[in-house]
């Protein structure tokens, strides 16, 4: 079974009733274990029998077995034996070749894991199916969270699910409304605060003293556990075939620390032979990790006041910043940051390859560009970048795109000719076939001139 222990001072504890973090020191708590299925390192054919058992389990007809999170429950034993999972068949999502972006970046293997593809279109489903689960086992009757609108949503369907109630604390007016709509939809009790997300944090945590609800934000070392079975997925699709890099964009940092630590505790069980190079995209307005590795040096985490309309990363005080901090040194990832129009344009062309993505999926991939050019990816190397969200989540960042309404002339100077030529209009037409007949015509001629 699994214990916490401190980040910071490695202490071992019992799981807080409250803030989950250290009582001795105030750090992060994360999970550990004595000893796990197969008790020590695996030999090879250790490690391929338990490979060949969990891929299996995928045909299984118990939920748990199809769920994507719990059919790898030996990596995360959480749970006392006979307690159920609440599931709602998480995980399991696609990996996709990008061809265009492949010949547009010149490297010889890019595919995008695609965590929009869970039940409620985000990877948050991967932490949330742990953390309810957890809660339930004891004895919560409600959970809460602080959320950019992914978290809050994920939590929502989650809660409902268990029979339990859940509380959303989000910024006024700084979420997608389509995630908003998620929350409201299943059941959540909503409460828009006149501040941003590390505000509601802090009132979350005050909250505490008032009422017993059990906070699932990504501070909660099982969420963490849930999220990090993405590397065992990743890898089963590959064959167990360790990429070169994993590209991850940045908010609260959770989920690289948790693809970080998956990856690292495979390597350690003799599940895979090595690590892929992580590292974490962020916007430029929202940019505390990119700040913190530069300025300094990983030590001292560098708050910002986040402005980025990539909503679900429009994070300025991670909680997770020191974990994130481990996966680079661990792994030889970098943390880079990208501007609005860089990420604008991503976003449009992974949508013509037929992926769409919610806007701080799109990092991934104006990052990688960034990093192809420094040379600190070689063009011979393999890469995966992960999409966080489905492209519904913010379906207005869409159409301003595609309208010519959502960067200003000062985002956009320098990259006109890019962002143009990856709009799509749309055409508001008498109802005739000769005005569409014309249209046809007109689409055709742009495409040759470009």
């Amino acid at each position: 079974m699994a214990y916490l222990r401190c980040i910071g001072c490695g202490e071992r504890t019992a799981e807080p009733s409250g803030w989950q973090q250290c009582q001795a020191c105030g750090d992060l708590l994360e999970a550990a274990y004595d000893e796990l299925a197969w008790g020590t390192t695996l030999t090879p054919a250790g490690a391929a029998e338990w490979q060949r058992r969990w891929r299996e389990r995928r045909q299984s007809d118990r939920r748990e077995d199809r769920s994507g999170v719990w059919r790898f429950r030996e990596l995360l034993p959480i749970l006392n034996e006979g307690s159920q999972a609440i599931s709602l068949e998480e995980g399991n999502t696609p990996i996709y070749e990008l061809p265009r972006c492949r010949r547009q970046s010149g490297i010889a293997g890019l595919w995008a894991k695609h965590q929009g593809m869970n039940p409620t279109g985000s990877f948050k489903d991967l932490g949330m199916t742990a953390a309810v689960s957890r809660a339930r086992e004891r004895g919560a009757t409600a959970v809460a969270c602080a959320s950019t609108g992914n978290t809050a949503a994920s939590m929502a369907a989650y809660a409902a699910a268990a029979g339990m109630r859940s509380l959303v604390l989000i910024p006024s007016g700084k979420i997608a409304g389509n995630k908003l709509a998620q929350s409201m939809d299943y059941g959540a009790i909503t409460c828009q605060l006149d501040t941003d997300f590390d505000g509601c944090t802090r009132v979350l945590r005050e909250l505490l003293e008032l009422a017993p609800v059990y906070v699932v934000n990504s501070i909660n070392p099982y969420r963490v556990e849930g999220q990090k079975t993405l590397a065992a997925e990743l890898l089963e699709q590959r064959d167990w075939e360790v990429p070169d890099h994993v590209l991850v964009p940045g908010g609260n940092l959770a989920n690289s620390s948790a693809l970080g630590k998956g990856f690292l505790e495979l390597q350690a069980w003799g599940l895979c032979r090595r690590v892929p190079q992580i590292s974490i995209i962020q916007a430029e307005g929202a940019n505390p990790l990119a700040r913190t590795m530069r300025e300094a040096g990983g030590r001292k985490l560098i708050e910002v006041r986040a402005e980025t309309r990539a909503t679900a990363i429009r994070i300025g005080k991670p909680a997770s910043w020191k974990k994130a901090v481990r996966v680079l040194e661990a792994t030889g990832g970098v943390c880079r940051e990208v501007s609005e129009a860089e990420i604008a344009l991503a976003k449009a062309e992974l949508g013509a390859e037929g992926i769409g993505c919610e806007p701080a999926s799109a990092t991934t991939w104006a990052g990688m560009k960034r990093l192809v050019q420094e040379g600190f990816i070689g063009k011979q190397q393999s890469v995966i970048l992960v999409l966080t969200g489905h492209t519904l989540k913010d379906a207005d960042y869409v159409m301003q795109f595609h309208e010519g309404r959502l960067l200003d002339a000062a985002e956009t100077r320098g990259w006109e000719t890019a962002l143009a030529a990856e709009r799509r209009r749309l055409w508001h037409l008498p109802a005739r076939a000769e005005a569409v007949k014309q249209a046809l015509d007109e689409a055709a001629a742009d495409t040759l001139a470009q």
